[in-house]
């Protein structure tokens, strides 16, 4: 059996800077660094890597592609790239990877805070390297301001009100993330259209393939999958620019589909139910009162 490689984990920032080659933390739980002051050897190529913590990347310019696993991030016009904790990633091949600066914070920061209960509603954290986001010069500026103005704070000497003020421009910070990141699925309506287009066509091929009647009902991950997009980036950009989400979406396509079968066909609940991937017909019939305000039943009656 073939060896997994093994995970490099660093679970405090204290050891990250050390790992990093950069003086103590003037908190233990958080810190910046620019990587113009980090040694690019002090990761080997590749490796896999999973942090304790919070990170937010900042990359003001740039100019090429940095690849991350299998895809790659477009870095010219500069942005904004986060990760949570246990995430595993792999350091960059390309010394370019190292520009910039980022933000690195531990959940015990801000743990006390009603940030510590709300980050996980950042749905940008559990999305992929390559769906970073993209930054206008005006968001670049407001963002290089934020992280001068934490990197400031950080300056300064220890004091009760720090956490208070660093916890608070952290939140800000996220705060314009999610706003820009909401302007970024509209303005890319080209390439976040297309991606609607092949979600309905994929659907559409799922059913008429019977892979239903093999693997059941479409999943989120599998359509995420498919797409080559992260579970949470895919259904925030559906949920930006149509209302609904990727199980929505989902439940639409399965919606449609049994009111052509109910309509044009003399199968069954059951049968359509079973057809369309339902384990349980209840289910089935359930999912469609709810969607239609009418059971299978009455939906095809309306039609003789």
């Amino acid at each position: 059996m073939q060896q997994q490689s093994k995970i490099n984990n660093i679970n405090s920032i204290s050891q990250l800077v050390r790992v990093l080659g950069l003086p103590a933390p003037l908190h233990p739980l958080i810190t910046l660094v620019d990587y113009h002051n980090v040694s690019i050897e002090m990761f080997p190529k590749g490796e896999k890597i999973s942090l304790d913590f919070y990170k937010i990347s900042f990359k003001l310019t740039f100019t090429g592609q940095i690849k991350y696993g299998q895809g790659h991030y477009d870095f010219e016009e500069g942005g904004l790239a986060f990760l949570k904790p246990k995430q595993i990633v792999f350091s960059p091949e390309e010394t370019e990877s190292y520009e910039g600066i980022a933000l690195y914070f531990h959940p015990d920061f801000i743990r006390n805070y009603p940030l510590g209960k709300t980050i996980n509603q950042y749905g940008f954290f559990s999305y992929d390297v390559s769906e970073a986001l993209f930054l206008s010069a005006k968001e670049k500026e407001i963002i290089a301001n934020l992280f001068a103005t934490i990197a400031n704070e950080l300056g300064n000497n220890i004091d009760h009100f720090s956490q208070d003020v660093l916890v608070s421009q952290i939140e800000l910070l996220l705060n314009y993330s999610n706003r820009f990141y909401n302007r970024q699925f509209i303005t890319r309506k080209a390439v976040n259209h297309d991606i609607i287009t092949s979600l309905d066509k994929l659907l559409d091929n799922y059913f008429e393939e019977e892979n239903s009647l093999k693997n059941g009902l479409p999943t989120v991950k599998y359509i995420s999958t498919e797409l080559k997009l992260s579970q949470r980036y895919l259904s925030d950009m559906l949920s930006s620019l149509t209302g609904l989400n990727t199980q929505q979406h989902i439940q639409h396509a399965i919606i449609e589909k049994a009111k052509e079968r109910l309509s044009t066909t003399n199968l069954s609940v059951s049968e359509i139910a079973y057809e369309l991937g339902f384990e349980h017909s209840q289910s089935f019939s359930k999912l469609f009162k709810t969607k239609t305000n009418v059971s299978p039943l009455e939906f095809r009656q309306s039609f003789n």
